[in-house]
């Protein structure tokens, strides 16, 4: 598989920096200083210290020429593959074997599969198996030529698959399922019923720039009740960031236990944001009625039929950005260092004017960056952005060697970025 390195170089000629300067670490520092950075969990508060104090280390150390791409490219690889996989086989899976914590099943096609589903159970307090989802979609796995994953939540609680770590868990898992398998990153699905249903909405949505499409299945992002019973609105973070996901939700206007009123408030969401932000295409509600809490007619194989063709939308023109969970810094081609809960970020490219306008809400742009590449603007010519109508930065921007690290580390060639235009003074990574 070519990794992200080979696109952070794409964009750069000349030759190797000598193996010191004046300016910064020797190569020897440098591979010692990404190998630091690999070792961390940036996702954690120490782990993101360390990475920040790495990447402060590395700034303006230029983007390795081509004579060196191979030797960046091997090292780069060698502590990918250092971390985890998992097992093919049938049967019950430990993501931590000595703890028997975070259980795991797989199903279908092992070899060369066309796609990567994470199918998530249903359940609440005290209850939830991973094997009812596998049991459900395990056929529509071998049908579709896909590997499917289908994990248990760390802790069996109504809001099972945020809460506990649960969501880093599948997170994790995914990053394991590509380790694995030779597998298009661009199609990666998430699903599930009931508890599921809400978990591949909310899950999808944080990390909307990781998958292709969802297929939720009575099950609705958490929705937030009025005096009377009638749904007012549902937890942030979710309907504003999906603006680019396709998705088919399906819903039994009889369920008796998952009752259509927060998937047809947060449908009715999603087309409201689509009037205001455009986008929000290629999401289909799916409503029948007499199959109470059942799954859809046709059972899973039809819902996920319906989402097969999709593929991840990588570098959209336009993003909407509701942030909710601090360790989730990336979100397509913007980084924030520390992402303020519940702000609004409204980015847009215009193409033409080789520019991008920001519209920021409910927060200040210290330590908020966009990300740019040549799939994204003109790079070679002056770039203007804008923030709030005002213009904070124009010029050709300049690649630099830690930000291809900080986008690229897991070797998502779409999710790299070699240039990063802060929209105002931040000390955190070195600026």
């Amino acid at each position: 598989m070519k990794i992200a390195l080979a696109i952070l170089l794409s964009v750069c000629v000349g030759t190797s920096p000598p193996a010191r300067t004046a300016e910064g670490p020797s190569r020897a520092e440098q591979e010692r200083l990404v190998e630091r950075f690999y070792a961390a969990d940036g996702r954690t508060p120490s782990g993101w210290r360390e990475q920040q104090q790495v990447l402060a280390a590395l700034a303006g150390v230029p983007v390795p020429g081509k004579s060196a791409t191979k030797r960046w490219q091997k090292l780069y690889q060698r502590l990918r593959d250092q971390g985890r996989k998992l097992e093919q086989g049938k049967g019950d899976h430990w993501f931590w074997p000595a703890e028997q914590r975070g259980l795991y099943l797989v199903a279908g096609k092992t070899t060369r599969p066309a796609a990567l589903f994470i199918g998530m159970h249903g359940g609440g307090v005290g209850s939830g198996d991973a094997h009812s989802s596998h049991s459900s979609y395990a056929e529509a796995m071998d049908e579709l030529g896909w590997v499917g994953v289908f994990p248990e939540v760390l802790e069996k609680t109504e809001l099972g698959w945020t809460t506990s770590g649960t969501e880093e868990f599948v997170m994790d898992l995914i990053e394991a399922a590509l380790r694995t398998w030779d597998i298009d990153r661009d199609r990666v699905y998430l699903g599930g019923h009931s508890m599921g249903g809400f978990g591949s909405w909310t899950l999808g949505a944080h990390h909307a720039d990781r998958v292709a499409a969802l297929t939720p299945s009575a099950g609705a992002p958490s929705p937030i009740y009025g005096p009377t019973g009638r749904v007012l609105s549902l937890a942030r973070g979710v309907i504003p960031c999906l603006r680019n996901v396709p998705m088919v939700i399906y819903q039994s206007a009889d369920d008796p236990k998952v009752g259509p009123e927060p998937n047809r408030f947060a449908v009715k969401q999603l087309q409201r944001s689509g009037r205001r932000w455009g986008g929000f295409e290629n999401q289909e509600y799916w409503e029948v009625t007499g199959r109470g809490h059942a799954l859809p007619p046709g059972g899973t194989l039809a819902h996920l039929r319906k989402v097969a063709g999709f593929a991840r939308q990588a570098h959209p023109d336009k993003i909407v950005w509701e942030p909710t969970l601090p360790w989730k810094r990336q979100f397509y081609w913007l980084f924030w260092e520390t992402p303020v809960a519940d702000a609004l970020v409204i980015a847009e490219l215009d193409r033409a004017q080789n520019a991008v306008f920001i519209d920021l809400r409910k927060a200040s742009p210290a330590g908020l960056s966009v990300l740019l590449s040549p799939e994204l603007l003109d790079i070679t010519r002056e770039v203007v952005v804008y923030l709030d109508e005002e213009e904070v930065y124009r010029g050709i921007p300049e690649p630099d060697f830690a930000t291809g690290l900080l986008t690229g580390a897991d070797g998502d060639a779409a999710r790299t970025y070699n240039i990063r235009v802060p929209l105002a003074n931040s000390e955190g990574l070195g600026n």
